[in-house]
């Protein structure tokens, strides 16, 4: 696994030299959170089969202002009952500054939500917890991956396009 190393000046080895990358968060918040409990009671004592999906969304805002959005669905069965269901969609409001347009997009997927996933991951246990079961505490998630994966589907979709 590469990582990116970084320079002199604080932006990333191979970028160009000049003022330094900056990234700052400036707000985090719930967009919306839902959590459907249908099992309760016998869901209490399950021990159930906990299903994840991830998904990353960002958005430029203006010139150095960008949403980032993690959602996250968890559903946890039992014997093809359904226990519950919790949505989360967490948001983060981050100032980049000096990111060279080539390494914004990697910045923004997968910094942006490794920075957000702790606070998201509090919801999620609080939220299960609070429904009656044991916190549920989500393994680490590898962002990085999750981008290279991004976007190794999207290549064969560009690779029937002309260049400019």
């Amino acid at each position: 696994m590469s990582q990116m190393g970084i320079g002199p000046n604080g932006n990333p080895a191979g970028a160009p030299e000049g003022p330094s990358l900056r990234i700052q968060i400036l707000g985090q918040y719930v967009k919306d959170l839902s959590f459907e409990n249908p099992g309760a009671p016998a869901s209490m004592t399950a021990r159930p089969q906990i299903d994840l999906g991830v998904d990353l969304q960002a958005r430029r805002l203006d010139a150095e202002r960008f949403e980032v959005e993690l959602k996250l669905r968890v559903s946890a069965k039992a014997e093809d009952k359904s226990l519950f269901l919790l949505e989360l969609a967490y948001g983060g409001l981050f100032m980049i500054q000096n990111a060279p347009e080539e390494i914004l997009q990697q910045i923004l997927l997968i910094d942006g939500p490794h920075l957000l996933f702790p606070f998201a991951r509090r919801i999620v246990a609080d939220a299960v917890r609070d429904g009656g079961m044991p916190p549920l505490m989500i393994e680490p998630i590898d962002f990085a991956s999750l981008y290279r994966a991004r976007m190794a589907e999207s290549q064969p979709a560009r690779a029937g396009q002309p260049q400019a």
